[in-house]
C-alpha cells in the first residue's frame, strides 16, 4: 500500500520534483532489482532492467494517477521490461554464477552437501526459465516476491482466478521436471505448504 509520505513523494514528483523521485527510486530500487534478477537470471541484465524500469517511470510518472499502488505500477513496468530482456537474448543459460543460487556454504558445512544443494537450487532456476513466460513471472511474484494474488491479478491484468491457476500449473511442471533430489524442500516455488502467494 502507497504510504502517506509516498504519496507527498508521488505528488512532488508530479510536479517535476527529481528529488522526490530520487526518493520513491530508494523506496523501491532493491525490490525492482530482486524481481528483475528473477525474471531475467543474470546480474548484467537485471541492472539493466532496474534502470530502464525508473527511466520509464520518470517519463510516465505525470500520467500516473495513483490508483494502482506505486510499487504495483513499478512492479508492472519492471515485469514487462524484463521480458522484452528475455525475448531480445532468446537464450537463457545457467551457470555456475547465477544470482538466483544462494550462498549455501557455512564455516563447517560439509563441502560436499553444499555443493549438492547448490546444485539443487541450479537445477531449479534452469526448470522455472524453462515455463512459459505467463507462468514464470506469476510464479515469481508470488513465491519470490510474496505478493497476494489480488496484487498478482493488477500487475499482471488479468484475475486473481487465473494467477492462482497459473501458480498451480507452474508448480506441477517443476515437480515434473525435477527429480525429487533436485527439488528444494524449503522452497515454495515447489512446496505446497509454502506458499506464500495468498490469496489475501
Amino acid at each position: 500500500m502507497t504510504t502517506p509520505e509516498e504519496a507527498q513523494w508521488l505528488e512532488r514528483a508530479r510536479g517535476g520534483d527529481r528529488a522526490a523521485f530520487g526518493s520513491i527510486v530508494r523506496q523501491h530500487q532493491r525490490r525492482i532489482h530482486r524481481l528483475a534478477l528473477h525474471l531475467t537470471g543474470s546480474a548484467g541484465d537485471a541492472d539493466d532492467v532496474v534502470q530502464e524500469t525508473f527511466l520509464r517511470a520518470f517519463r510516465a510518472i505525470e500520467r500516473f494517477d495513483g490508483r494502482a499502488d506505486i510499487f504495483t505500477w513499478l512492479y508492472r513496468i519492471c515485469v514487462n521490461v524484463s521480458l522484452n530482456q528475455r525475448r531480445r537474448q532468446r537464450r537463457v543459460v545457467v551457470d555456475l554464477d547465477d544470482p538466483r543460487v544462494p550462498e549455501t556454504a557455512a564455516e563447517g558445512s560439509d563441502p560436499s552437501e553444499s555443493a549438492d544443494q547448490a546444485e539443487s537450487w541450479r537445477a531449479l532456476a534452469a526448470a522455472v526459465d524453462q515455463l512459459s513466460e505467463s507462468l514464470r513471472t506469476t510464479l515469481v511474484l508470488a513465491c519470490v516476491e510474496s505478493l497476494p494474488y489480488k496484487e498478482i491479478a493488477q500487475v499482471l491484468g488479468c484475475s486473481e482466478g487465473t494467477v492462482a491457476w497459473r501458480v498451480h500449473e507452474a508448480r506441477r511442471r517443476l515437480r515434473d521436471a525435477l527429480p525429487p533430489e533436485a527439488m528444494a524442500p524449503d522452497d515454495p516455488a515447489v512446496n505446497p505448504g509454502g506458499d506464500r502467494g495468498r490469496r489475501t
